[in-house]
């Protein structure tokens, strides 16, 4: 089917599509972002003028084809370059360290995405809260499903030569409007439920952040009962781009990175202080470490639990 809007797109700087989109995606088979095998990125938004299908296409020559469909193409299509890192600016990074600089070295395309789009983000970032990322990725994967609205245009291919469907997830008044038994069975418990539905009531004064510097918006987000430090830092390296955003609180990363830079556990305490070198640069460093394939903590110890609240 022919676009209803493309355009080509010429970086400044090496881009790898999927270092630099692929947190946008959560978990295998998210019904809102897919990979085709010819190596095109979909993905489905919902921009201020309507729903879009859009298509991420990388070429030889280090451009990028960007296709659309849907009321929102055109939005689309023109924020592309801000999702595949455009502004994300690094000159000021330094890796200070061996195993940085050869993450560095080996992922020159990794770049900051920016979707522009909070409430987008922070629905799926406050699934994740507190539980394990497969059971949030299953209740993003039942809601969206369940209450999302099917997507523009074609839809991509599958390796298995089938079709793949993509839905839009569902509007800010949609999401509040889910009964609490359909919470209920997607596994979601009241309280991240009662999050989401709150912050759906103020999804116009949320999206506000995307035009704040980093300090304010993560203000404006953590007004909200229920929405903390980590999960303001989870939609800020999706919708804001930002490079420095580091997850505290999140039950693994402190560990991971005390052993990936300094090969010791460590509390979020120990790693705030510990990654001052790089401030401004923080959750980058943690994109190249993960990208880097680099390991941290071995594999022992608590892990967290698996808790079925369909049960409860």
């Amino acid at each position: 089917m022919i676009a209803e809007q493309s355009r080509t797109w010429s970086p400044r700087h090496p881009t790898d599509l999927w270092q630099t989109i692929g947190p946008l995606r959560r978990g295998p088979g998210d019904p809102t972002f897919h990979r085709s095998p010819d190596g095109a990125a979909w993905r489905t938004t919902r921009t201020g003028s309507g729903v879009a299908t859009v298509r991420y296409v990388p070429s030889a020559h280090a451009e990028f084809r960007v296709d659309a469909w849907g009321p929102g193409a055109a939005e689309a299509v023109a924020e592309a370059s801000a999702v595949l890192g455009e502004a994300d600016d690094p000159s000021g990074f330094e890796p200070r360290i061996d195993v940085l600089a050869d993450a560095h070295r080996r992922n020159p395309g990794l770049r900051m995405l920016r979707t522009g789009r909070v409430f987008e983000a922070l629905v799926p970032a406050i699934l994740e809260q507190k539980v394990i990322t497969l059971q949030a990725h299953d209740s993003w994967r039942t809601l969206v499903h369940r209450f999302g609205e099917e997507a523009p245009g074609p839809s991509p291919e599958t390796s298995t030569g089938g079709i793949r469907r993509l839905k839009v997830q569902p509007t800010a008044e949609q999401w509040a409007r889910v009964p609490s038994w359909e919470w209920h069975r997607a596994g979601v418990d009241p309280r991240r439920s009662r999050t989401i539905v709150s912050a759906a009531r103020y999804a116009t004064r949320l999206e506000e952040a995307a035009a704040m510097n980093p300090t304010d918006a993560a203000v404006r987000l953590m007004l909200l009962p229920g929405i903390g430090v980590w999960t303001a830092a989870e939609v800020a390296q999706r919708a804001f781009g930002d490079a420095d955003a580091l997850s505290v609180g999140d039950y693994h990363l402190s560990n991971y990175l005390g052993h990936a830079l300094w090969g010791r556990d460590m509390t979020d305490d120990e790693m705030l202080e510990a990654m001052t070198p790089w401030a401004g640069h923080r959750q980058r460093v943690v994109r190249l470490l993960g990208a880097a394939g680099v390991r941290g903590r071995p594999r022992r110890g608590p892990r967290m639990p698996f808790v079925d609240h369909r049960a409860i």
